[in-house]
């Protein structure tokens, strides 16, 4: 899985980072999202889809 986020199109929501902080942080100045790894191992897989499908902008995808 690789995953991918779209910085400009983020809210700021932080249901990402709230869902799975060892993948997704948010940027102290602007509330945005930050991609720690764009390559999660299998065991969180299932998480990021989860995390991606809490973004109310759909500013996270997967492959």
């Amino acid at each position: 899985m690789r995953v991918t986020v779209n910085s400009e199109d983020c809210v700021g929501s932080g249901q990402c980072a709230l869902t799975l902080p060892e993948i997704f942080d948010q940027d102290d100045l602007t509330g945005r999202v930050v991609l720690l790894s764009d390559q999660p191992p299998a065991g969180l897989q299932a998480a990021v889809a989860e995390a991606a499908s809490r973004c109310p902008v759909q500013a996270i995808t997967t492959t």
